[in-house]
């Protein structure tokens, strides 16, 4: 039997809901159903043309006003790779990858114009941070799309923002551009599972946002998430004691117990951006 776009819905949520039944399994759709994050990547590398490709293929994305307040650094020294990868070590594959790349927020660039235009930029510093930020997000994720049609494999790092002072002079950056992401780019050597989801009638809501069912529908995530993507280890079972049943919510709620990156606020504001 041809798979088809419910069979890999099915797999993404792990379980069965009756969308796309009898469309192929093919497209960009199946392409973004069948993502998952890689981080074992062969010697092959990716040839600059094809990274440039993609370059223009992520910053065609949608831009907050068309301010277009992203920068994209590409680490192509491998003394610069190796000294990213001895910052954040839990993560090897930052060094083993043959691309990786750091997406930054640029409120630099739009201040500069203004400055050239004989205007002072004047937006209200939360909202401008966040344009800055949701611009960068956008454009990754439209590079990963790309990168995926090449059938490359991509793996975020968010961990740069635990290293900003570190990875900002590595690359490089001026007051007002600030590490959003990096990324690991290269061609998949293996096959790691379906990361499986959240349901989507907890996430997408109708008119009015309604979230009176979220534990019978946690409960229910996380016993099937279990079969599909069972935890090797539990977090902090010193702290907080050890279940049998553990699941993702128990494994999200130790992890956000935790103070995670308490100097990304104050290098933020420091870099121009006044929250």
């Amino acid at each position: 039997m041809n798979e088809t776009l419910q069979d890999l819905i099915a797999a993404r949520f792990a379980e069965d809901t009756g969308i796309g039944k009898g469309r192929p399994a093919e497209g960009t759709h199946a392409q973004q159903l069948r993502h998952r994050s890689r981080r074992r990547y062969t010697d092959k590398p990716v040839p600059q043309e094809t990274l440039d490709i993609l370059y223009a293929c992520a910053l065609s994305a949608p831009a907050k006003s068309d301010l277009q307040q992203v920068s994209i650094i590409q680490f192509d020294d491998p003394d610069l790779r190796a000294r990213v990868t001895d910052l954040i070590p839990s993560m090897p594959w930052i060094k083993q990858a043959p691309v990786f790349l750091l997406f930054c927020g640029d409120g630099r660039r739009i201040r500069k114009v203004c400055e050239l235009r004989g205007t002072s930029f004047a937006h209200e510093p939360l909202d401008a941070f966040m344009n800055a930020a949701a611009d960068t997000a956008i454009v990754m994720m439209n590079f990963i799309v790309a990168a995926e049609a090449e059938s490359l494999g991509c793996c975020p790092i968010s961990a740069v923002r635990e290293r900003n002072e570190e990875i900002a002079a590595l690359a490089g950056l001026p007051e007002g551009v600030f590490p959003f992401a990096g990324l690991c780019v290269g061609h998949p050597a293996d096959d790691p599972w379906i990361s499986v989801r959240l349901p989507m009638r907890l996430t997408v809501h109708k008119n009015t946002y309604d979230d009176s069912d979220l534990a019978r529908e946690i409960e229910s995530y996380d016993r099937r998430r279990a079969e599909a993507n069972p935890y090797g280890k539990q977090r902090e079972p010193d702290r907080f004691g050890k279940k049998d049943n553990y699941g993702w919510s128990d494994d999200k709620a130790r992890q956000t117990a935790n103070d995670e990156r308490p100097d990304f606020h104050a290098f933020v504001r420091q870099n121009g951006f006044n929250i």
